[in-house]
């Protein structure tokens, strides 16, 4: 008999019937309270008899009611408690039902409900088999049969399968419905109707579909798996009897039959392959052992994945190249405006593959400012040689296995990116590009870039060889092509085998023709308009560029592009003009559209017949009113005249990885006791250039006339100097703004103007000399794009100008200067003379 009070355990998660065990989690305030005041702390046995009430939720606050309880419980015995504290405190319960009872009346709520229960169950049922088969019925009878059936239909060989079947023969019948009601698949309100059925006849007519149902699903489950299972027993029983005593193959076993084969087919594949000799007798080995070793090994699996690998390697299938040089050149202008040294690098080695067939794959590194065509141009030159093309992206890869892959110990062990990348190619000499090769990380995993070493040796590579691979493999046919913005990152040893081609920023009459070559016809193409729609004249190509993107690549232009086709869109989608207002979406139509239409004019154009696709107004033309309306307000002004309206601003001209920028450099002086301050987050050697400006001039002052405030040529007697390189958040460094130091600080202490349209590069020593820069390129073309005139520049840095294009050259002025002097007298109006000396005589009397 279970006890007359019971405390009460609300669960509405599963539903615990009798005979059955359920594990429970307990995290409401009345259960935990039951759990701490009842289970943990009695002593005795009938302290641990609990009531499981389903289908009810314990309130989350003790100050909430009770809801309405379910009528019907199971009296459980709790077995085993676990409390833990994550994520948040709560008891995890392990109960058995005993029986069913039925709540009379509810005694108390708090701490944790306890009601008054009547027993429906005998417990005495379950242990005395005092009924005979008669008494139970047929009902009863029908039950055990659905039992036995679904139980046989399972695998007896499993140790629990095999107790459940003692079970139905040991435990009385009347136990059987709850028990199996639990384990087979059943919803939590299947198992409420079971447990409210209270006559034992209602229990069993309940149960008997749930059974049926069950067995269906096993026959239907058995259907789709038995092809499998046989195949299974086939390739353990069979296979290893046939291998030992020669049994011929029977049609039981065909299945067997073709997986042999393919084994002997990858065999085939490996004697016919081309692949070195080396490699064929590691082959040749493996599937040897392969033929000897069960398919239900996990070895087999790798080694097969292996040998398939090794087949499919290029081992010496190759394309051929298109050597034709005047179609190759015709291609790549086509395909990439500019790039000259790239065009001629590519076209001499097509020259040379003429006359000689074997020559090795050369190993260039294209480096560049982002957006100037250093990967687009890698496809093309696959294009022109007709090779195949692959792709391998190295930015942020900081594991050296992603190179040479992993050892074959390993478990998920694969081949590197070079050798995957073969084997997507399917040949042995594709054009490989390295993308972001500068990006490489370091970890502890090893450095890949010390791994990239043996790729990219000539003299090496020939015999690449792969970890997982284990083998030599021939990389000396692969055109390997590498990008980076800056080669600083680069370890030098890796810098040193590849061949350096810089890829500098595009003009602005560059960028005009790639717009008009190659942007615009994209863009109409992705947004489904034609020329006959839209129009971009070169003067809106001008301004777009100039105002709204300052780059040394033209990937920001090309989004602008894509903002005005996507405006443009948008009216031709509707159909018609917004027409006439001030603060119009596009230019005027077809005309020139800064002069303003009067309104009477545009209602003629318009018929009530025009077409949607095409209105009247069109081709829609694009000019600065519309570039207003669609972009914004220009990002970008020509600021260099205001900037420049007082003493102590000088114009320098810095290299980023981005293209070359100018850089304003701002003086200023107080009274103080002759500090110098220096900010705009400068590295060290800007630093010492600042401090080497300094102490020129005051070794200079007289010599120039240059005074502080109080007339003294000691300049910073009684005087601190600030010195201040704009933008603050931009990290600077380098000895290439020496000259404008001095410039800046020479127009500070002078009260003289700087020029407003000189820009100056360049270090200086400390007897003012000027020494050659880097980056002149990048800087004359920022300097041509902001608008400058006259750029001065190191002597010894003129054989840098050929590089640039001749009408950038003709817009420009260049004053070589190799001392101080002559860049003073160039960077001021009228020069910067040097004061004369009055020539004094001293008397000997």
């Amino acid at each position: 008999q279970i006890p007359s009070r019971l405390p009460l355990l609300l669960t509405h998660e599963g539903v615990l019937l009798p005979g059955s065990t359920m594990r429970t989690s307990v995290d409401s305030p009345r259960n935990m309270q039951l759990v701490r005041s009842r289970l943990l702390k009695g002593t005795s046995l009938r302290s641990t008899i609990i009531g499981v009430i389903p289908n009810t939720s314990d309130p989350t606050s003790d100050c909430d009611d009770l809801p309405s309880l379910h009528r019907i419980g199971t009296a459980a015995l709790a077995v085993q408690v676990v409390g833990s504290n994550w994520p948040k405190p709560h008891y995890t319960l392990l109960v058995t039902g005993l029986c069913r009872f039925q709540i009379l009346q509810l005694l108390k709520e708090k701490p944790y409900p306890v009601a008054e229960v009547e027993q429906l169950d005998r417990l005495e049922q379950f242990t005395n088999q005092h009924k005979s088969e008669e008494e139970l019925g047929e009902l009863s009878e029908q039950f055990y049969k659905y039992a036995v059936q679904l139980v046989e239909m399972l695998d007896m060989s499993v140790p629990a399968v095999a107790k459940l079947r003692r079970l139905l023969d040991n435990l009385p019948r009347e136990a059987l419905p709850d028990i199996l009601t639990s384990i087979i698949r059943t919803s939590n309100q299947e198992k409420l109707q079971i447990l409210d059925a209270v006559r034992l006849e209602e229990r069993f007519k309940m149960t008997i579909p749930l059974l049926v149902r069950q067995i269906e699903g096993l026959k239907l489950l058995q259907k789709t798996r038995k092809p499998k299972q046989d195949d299974d027993k086939r390739v353990v029983a069979i296979r290893p009897n046939r291998r030992i005593n020669h049994i011929p193959s029977t049609t039981e076993d065909e299945e067997e039959e073709e997986d042999h084969d393919d084994v002997v087919m990858l065999e085939k594949k490996i004697r016919t392959s081309s692949m070195s000799e080396q490699a064929l007798k590691v082959c040749l080995k493996e599937i040897k052992r392969l033929k000897k070793m069960p398919q239900s090994m996990p070895e087999y699996a790798l080694t097969r994945n292996y040998l398939e690998l090794m087949v499919e390697l290029p081992w010496n299938k190759s394309t051929k190249d298109r050597l034709e040089i005047r179609a190759a050149r015709i291609l790549l202008d086509n395909d990439h405006y500019a790039m000259e040294k790239l065009k001629k690098r590519v076209l001499e080695y097509l020259a040379v593959r003429q006359l000689k067939n074997n020559l090795k794959g050369p190993i260039l590194c294209f480096v560049g400012p982002p957006g100037v065509g250093k990967t687009s141009v890698g496809r093309s030159i696959a294009k022109t040689l007709g090779r195949e093309f692959h792709r391998i992206a190295l930015g942020g890869v900081c594991d050296q296995s992603d190179i040479r892959g992993h050892r074959r110990t390993y478990v998920g062990s694969m081949p590197g990116r070079i050798i995957n990348g073969l084997k997507t190619v399917g040949v042995n000499n594709p054009v490989f590009l390295l993308d972001e090769v500068d990006k490489l990380g370091k970890s502890l995993q090893g450095d890949p870039a010390a791994a990239l070493l043996e790729v990219l040796d000539p003299e090496q590579n020939h015999s690449f060889t792969d970890h997982y691979l284990n083998v030599a493999f021939d990389l000396s046919q692969v055109l390997f092509i590498a990008t980076a913005n800056t080669t600083a990152t680069i370890p030098p040893a890796l810098l040193d085998r590849m061949e350096i081609i810089q890829v500098p920023g595009y003009t602005q009459e560059e960028k005009i023709e790639i717009a008009h070559r190659h942007l615009i016809p994209k863009q109409l193409e992705q947004h489904g308009l034609t020329p006959q729609q839209i129009q971009i004249p070169q003067v809106t190509t001008l301004d777009i560029i100039s105002r709204y993107t300052r780059e040394a690549g033209v990937r920001s232009l090309d989004r602008k592009l894509g903002a005005i086709c996507r405006a443009v869109a948008v009216k031709v989608a509707e159909g018609q003009h917004k027409e006439t207002k001030p603060d119009r979406a596009e230019a005027g139509e077809g005309e020139d559209c800064k002069e303003h239409v009067t309104e009477d004019a545009k209602p003629e154009s318009i018929s009530d017949t025009a077409d949607l696709a095409l209105p009247p107004e069109m081709p829609i033309l694009i000019d600065f009113h519309a570039l207003k309306d669609i972009l914004g307000p220009p990002l970008y002004e020509m600021e260099v005249s205001e900037r420049l309206s007082q003493p102590g601003v000088a114009i320098g001209l810095a290299w980023t990885p981005l293209g070359g920028e100018i850089m304003f450099v701002e003086a200023s002086r107080m009274d103080g006791e002759g500090q110098l301050t220096l900010t705009g987050q400068l590295g060290d050697v800007m630093k010492e250039s600042a401090h080497l400006a300094i102490s020129w001039l005051r070794s200079n002052a007289k010599r120039y006339q240059l005074t502080n405030a109080s007339g003294s040529f000691d300049l910073l007697d009684n005087t601190d100097i600030h010195l201040h390189f704009p933008a603050g958040a931009v990290t600077k460094d380098g000895p290439s703004a020496g000259v404008t130091i001095v410039t800046c600080l020479a127009s500070l202490f002078s009260g003289r103007l700087v020029c407003s349209d000189v820009a100056m590069t360049g270090e200086i020593t400390l007897r003012g000399l000027v020494l050659p820069v880097g980056g002149i390129k990048d800087k004359v073309l920022a300097a041509h794009r902001a608008g400058l005139k006259r750029i001065i520049i190191p002597q010894r840095n003129e054989k840098d100008l050929e590089e640039i294009a001749v009408n950038v050259r003709q817009d420009l002025m260049f004053v070589m200067a190799s001392c101080l002097d002559e860049v003073l007298n160039a960077a001021f109006d009228g020069g910067f003379a040097v004061k004369p000396r009055v020539e004094r005589l001293n008397s000997k009397l």
